[in-house]
């Protein structure tokens, strides 16, 4: 059933057996009921664990005041069915010039770094994907107006126009899923590189219909409802149950007990799974125990991996830095490796110039790698490093805009949590990683040349896609038997 409503202005809506409506109003608000089918995975492919990588990345928001939508200027849809969306398909094929895509990348990778200054002071192995944070948080920044928005774009480093910037993302996301044909994974099922994205709203709360089309065009984000005031719990499992499913269950209950509550109205996750084995892997019977020096001069005994291969190396006065491919050689990870005794100078002189830098100075050379395993979690709040960085007025009740969303300030971020885990080992890579934004209302050795790489120290590692040079996964690791 499809209930249309008209105030001031005549809109067209059409409705299909899913209940899928498109509405050209300015502004038009929709109104939710009923329930969403699963949003569209931007790719879906199998394979192994080799190289695996999950993201999730979840925005909570919740309305303001009350529990009662407010007044209505434009035309009200009261939908019921299975799905509401945007009628807007997503744009496969957008057109984004060069200096577009040099801009969004680039954004992408300087707010990498920003946040590993901010985060590196809890100390610790820390594990992130800058993309995905960045991913979300731009859904979220398409409905933020006034000085919110403007905060949120310096801190994401957004320096593209609205109308150009979600293009853009989706022109990456694009990028991403033509990745890895006839590449591998580790249990032979192929190489993967999925983006998922949806959004979750409220039952009955309003939402502009130009800030779900921007979600559908760019992000292929469909809507779901659900009732968050009656039925908060339920509703959390839904969306736990949802980003289990789009990580092969390597993500369970994301998001904890009593961070949805009767006050939240929209939910938005973005979610991404890689899975890749080495160009060249390692051998285990070639693993054996080694001494790894700690920061504060003791060391550990771990078990260190050995491969002799042709890697992208380069070295500097304080620093080594080794690329290790994944098969297909469309992504890789970077090791960058503080000559003993100046991790923390080097690390604090990180940014993104300079790691391009280091990255530009990769040249093939034989060498001989002996590096770590290595498997931990982090979790973060980011609200308070995100605070730093500028992003102050989303989070401030009052202040907070995202009339974009709603047509009106009803809208602000209480939290952000961020948790990822990764395993390295010979077969390649496991990680999960998983965000939430909650917005409340009130409150051996050959005799010719080699250089040898021994990763024994604490080292800096990231993932990035090689044509693009977007920066998917940054982390660190001081004590790999953590």
């Amino acid at each position: 059933m499809l209930v249309i409503k008209y105030y001031k202005s005549t809109t067209n809506y059409k409705q299909t057996e899913s209940s899928r409506i498109s509405c050209i109003p300015s502004p038009a608000v929709i109104m939710l009921k009923g329930t969403v089918e699963p949003v569209m995975r931007i790719r879906k492919g199998a394979g192994k664990m080799k190289k695996a990588i999950i993201l999730t990345v979840i925005l909570i928001l919740v309305g303001l005041a009350a529990c009662t939508p407010a007044p209505v200027k434009d035309g009200v849809v009261m939908a019921s069915g299975k799905t509401l969306q945007s009628d807007r398909a997503r744009f496969t094929s957008p057109q984004v010039d060069k200096s577009g895509q040099v801009s969004i990348v680039a954004g992408n990778s300087a707010f990498a770094f920003d946040l590993y200054q901010e985060l590196k002071a809890e100390g610790g192995n820390l594990f992130y994907s800058p993309y995905s944070i960045t991913a979300a948080l731009v859904m979220a920044y398409a409905g933020a107006r006034g000085q919110t928005g403007r905060e949120m774009a310096n801190t994401l480093h957004l320096d593209l126009p609205q109308d150009q910037l979600h293009p853009a993302f989706n022109w990456l996301d694009q990028e991403f899923a033509r990745r890895g044909e006839g590449a591998e994974g580790k249990d032979d099922q192929g190489f993967r590189l999925n983006v998922v994205n949806a959004i979750w709203g409220q039952k009955d709360f309003e939402f502009l219909v130009d800030f779900l089309d921007t979600l559908a065009e760019n992000y292929g984000a469909g809507l779901r409802i659900l009732d968050f005031i009656k039925e908060s719990e339920k509703s959390r499992i839904t969306i736990n149950d949802w980003v289990s499913d789009q990580t092969e269950d390597r993500i369970k209950d994301l998001i904890p007990q009593g961070a949805i509550d009767a006050y939240t109205r929209l939910v938005l996750t973005n979610a991404i799974y890689f899975n890749a084995a080495w160009e060249y892997d390692f051998s285990e019977r070639q693993t054996s125990d080694g001494l790894f020096h700690l920061l504060d001069g003791g060391t550990v005994t771990v078990p260190l991996m050995l491969r002799r291969a042709s890697f992208g190396y380069a070295a500097g006065d304080n620093y080594q830095a080794v690329e290790l491919p994944y098969d297909g050689r469309e992504l890789s990870m970077v090791i960058l490796l503080p000559a003993e005794g100046y991790f923390g100078e080097f690390e604090d002189g990180l940014d993104f110039q300079q790691v391009e830098g280091i990255i530009n100075e990769l040249t093939r050379t034989d060498v001989n790698l002996r590096m770590p395993k290595f498997e931990f979690d982090s979790s973060f709040r980011l609200a308070k490093a995100l605070s730093a960085l500028g992003m102050r007025d989303a989070f401030l009740l009052g202040s907070a805009d995202f009339s974009g969303m709603t047509g009106n300030r009803d809208l602000f971020i209480g939290e952000v949590i961020h948790k990822a885990f990764v395993s390295v080992d010979e077969e390649g890579t496991e990680a999960a990683a998983a965000t939430a934004v909650i917005m409340p209302t009130s409150a051996p050795p050959q005799e010719e040349e080699f250089i040898i790489v021994i990763v024994d120290r604490p080292f800096i590692f990231l993932i990035r896609d090689i044509e693009t040079g977007a920066i998917l996964f940054l982390g660190r690791v001081v004590n790999p038997s953590e």
